[in-house]
């Protein structure tokens, strides 16, 4: 556990970067992320090998210069993430009509599904700006809300709650009662934000995905099975400080009676999951290939990992 002083220390100097970023102008604050991520990149070879290892892996015979290139993009697009998420309380509903083509529209279709009364299952995996997607919906009267665990700062937890809280509502892992808060928000016709594209530890939906197999969680199938919710599949791409939003699809949960054979319900209901999941993270893995550069190759759990 860290000492009090230096949890204070880390939120002082985490409050010191987010007043720096936003006494800037956005567009200043883009292009410095953007120059941060090419010195770290070339200067300090963050997490360099790997990276470029795994996007050669999934693009048998690319070029060094084109993985690099997408290396490059991946990471200059997380830290402007970065100045995003911290500018994202003060962004409104004009500044994303600006910035985010299209998301009117869109927030539109997803306040349609959310009327139905069943909620919505919205699947954004770490592609362009998923943070950016949650304002941007929540802005135009998207009813949101989304899992996060506790950070083992209590102040940088604070505050971290606090920037979410101005876009969704948040339900915290491992505490209490979550899957009854979370089926109770869907039954409330709300939307529930997860990101698929997370290697889970113990097996669960092995799917294909880039090349390879990949391990990941039904829990968001699980939920739209249990509420009979639409699960919408959607990419937030950046475009250089602009945004486009991309619908992948909307993936209609089949009633009972469409369920796989299987003796019991449970496993025709884990089948069904399974089936969601799938065309879920296929609809994902050809936007990748589209726009690798898009995706955030950085992560640590990584998908094509072994258990």
């Amino acid at each position: 556990m860290k000492s009090p002083f230096r949890s204070r220390a880390e939120y002082l100097l985490l409050r010191g970067a987010v007043g720096c970023v936003n006494a800037i102008p956005h567009v200043v604050a883009l292009a410095i992320a953007r120059a941060a991520a090419r010195v770290m990149f070339s200067v300090f070879r963050f997490k360099r090998a790997r990276t470029l290892s795994r996007i050669e892996s999934v693009f048998p015979g690319i070029s060094r210069r084109d993985a690099k290139r997408i290396a490059r993009e991946s990471l200059a697009n997380m830290l402007c993430n970065a100045v995003d998420m911290i500018r994202a309380p003060k962004l409104d509903r004009v500044w994303m009509d600006r910035h985010v083509a299209d998301i009117a529209e869109y927030a539109s279709r997803v306040r349609e599904l959310e009327a139905r009364g069943r909620g919505v299952v919205i699947m954004v995996p770490h592609m362009g700006n998923w943070d950016l997607a949650a304002w941007a919906l929540a802005r135009h009267g998207v009813h949101l809300f989304a899992l996060a665990a506790r950070q083992s700062n209590p102040h940088v937890d604070a505050w971290i709650n606090r920037m979410r809280s101005t876009g969704m509502e948040v339900v915290i892992r491992g505490s209490a009662g979550v899957t009854r808060d979370i089926v109770s928000r869907l039954r409330g016709g709300r939307s529930f934000a997860i990101l698929p594209d997370l290697r889970v530890p113990r097996r669960d939906v092995t799917v294909p995905f880039l090349g390879g197999e990949a391990n990941i969680s039904r829990a968001g199938a699980s939920f739209a099975l249990a509420n009979g919710s639409p699960v919408v599949v959607a990419v937030l791409r950046r475009n250089g400080s602009n945004h486009s939003f991309h619908h992948l699809a909307t993936i209609e949960p089949r009633p009972e009676s469409e369920w796989p054979d299987a003796p019991v319900k449970s496993e025709r209901r884990r089948l069904e999951a399974e089936r969601i999941m799938r065309e879920a993270m296929a609809l994902i893995n050809a936007e990748i290939m589209k726009t690798p550069g898009q995706w955030y190759w950085y992560n640590k759990r990584w998908l094509l990992q072994p258990l």
